[in-house]
């Protein structure tokens, strides 16, 4: 067996592209709580005590500027960001509104049941974790998910704490067997007058041990935690933020392509973000069929146009039958038109939200139902034959 390293990144809820990705993905459940048909697609951008959001929007139910402000303060308020020292701070922050009506040219399209937009979007699942989830990714995001938790629901533990955060993990693997844990990396944005020593100590303690199975751990494990020395000035003020400057996060960790269509602040008629989870979905059924160990699928749209273009498949030489085989099939019984897909995943509600921290895909959540393993029997019976 080959042995290997593979790095996927992961970031906190405040990190600025994440609470840009929250604001845009806010709004979009506010629109499909008042008119659950509504299409939206809006932007945000976070700097230094200002946000500014724009887009478009069709929507039978109509939300004044005041209102969308009230939405956006709500949530950096609840990211954490209250007080004045960290520049960016949920009561003051200048707010800029440029959200519009959108374009007839588009929605004659969408409102005929074609795709919002063109692209390709892409699914995988890989049998390496019970969650069909690349190991990096799953540990990344656990480690960032448990700094917010820490902070939020156990702030005796680590005081210190302010809501900017990173997290890396390297993990070895022996062919396409993870073995361990081989690099953890993170950044944790924290307030004056705390020692490196005592962070790294507290960040191994209670985030590293606490999240990541203890097979896994050894004590060849090669920690930096706060390289660079210091890491008070962070969030927008650090750093701008931009809605779907984050797209590997929201993914796979780079183990698998990404289509380049960002997911938050766009309704489900945008197939970039429903294409995508119809592929998650179709992906992880086939793997947890034990169809294949690992599933790669694309599906391909045209503005406009229902019926997706092309539907591709690869199980990288581990499939029990061909990969054509596979790809036949889903095009013949699995609707991939986009009502088809929304219809199927129930993906006109409002929950967008908490969809845009720690990743899409791999969470145990009821609402996230493109996790749901509901194609396995279909699969089994028809392609297992």
């Amino acid at each position: 067996m080959i042995s290997y390293l593979f790095t996927s990144e992961s970031v906190s809820e405040g990190h600025p592209d994440k609470i840009a990705d929250q604001i845009s993905d806010g709004i979009l459940d506010a629109y499909l709580t008042g008119d659950k048909h509504s299409h939206v697609a809006c932007e945000t951008f976070v700097t230094t005590n200002k946000v500014i959001i724009g887009g478009e929007v069709k929507t039978k139910k109509k939300i004044k500027p005041v209102e969308r402000e009230a939405i956006i303060r709500k949530i950096i308020r609840e990211i954490g960001y209250t007080k004045d020292e960290y520049f960016f701070n949920a009561d003051t922050c200048e707010i800029e509104d440029l959200i519009h009506d959108q374009s007839p040219d588009i929605d004659q399209g969408v409102v005929k049941g074609g795709a919002g937009d063109q692209g390709m979007m892409f699914g995988y699942a890989t049998s390496e974790t019970p969650q069909f989830m690349p190991m990096p990714i799953l540990f990344a995001n656990s480690i960032v998910r448990r700094l917010a938790e820490i902070r939020k629901k156990e702030p005796s533990l680590m005081p210190y704490l302010r809501p900017d955060g990173k997290s890396q993990v390297t993990i070895e693997y022996s062919g396409k067997i993870p073995k361990r844990v081989h690099t953890i990396v993170v950044a944790v944005q924290h307030d004056p007058n705390v020692t490196q020593k005592k962070i790294q100590e507290d960040v191994i303690e209670h985030v590293v041990k606490k999240v990541i199975p203890h097979d896994y751990l050894d004590d060849k494990i090669k920690y930096y935690i706060n390289p660079t020395g210091k890491f008070e000035i962070g969030g927008p003020h650090g750093d701008s933020g931009l809605t779907g400057r984050k797209i590997i996060v929201d993914t796979y960790g780079g183990k698998a392509p990404h289509g380049g269509g960002a997911f938050s602040g766009k309704d489900p008629t945008k197939v970039d973000r429903s294409g995508a989870y119809a592929a998650r979905h179709l992906a992880k059924n086939i793997v947890a069929a034990e169809i294949a160990e690992e599933c790669l699928i694309q599906i391909a749209y045209a503005i406009g146009v229902s019926q997706p273009i092309s539907v591709y498949i690869n199980t990288f030489g581990t499939g029990r039958v061909p990969d054509v085989f596979i790809a036949d099939f889903i095009k013949k019984e699995i609707d991939l038109t986009p009502s088809g897909i929304i219809d199927r995943l129930k993906l006109r509600r409002p929950i967008y939200r908490k969809t845009a921290t720690y990743g899409h895909f791999g969470r145990d959540d009821e609402d996230f139902t493109w996790e749901k393993l509901d194609l396995v029997k279909l699969f089994k019976k028809n392609l297992l034959k």
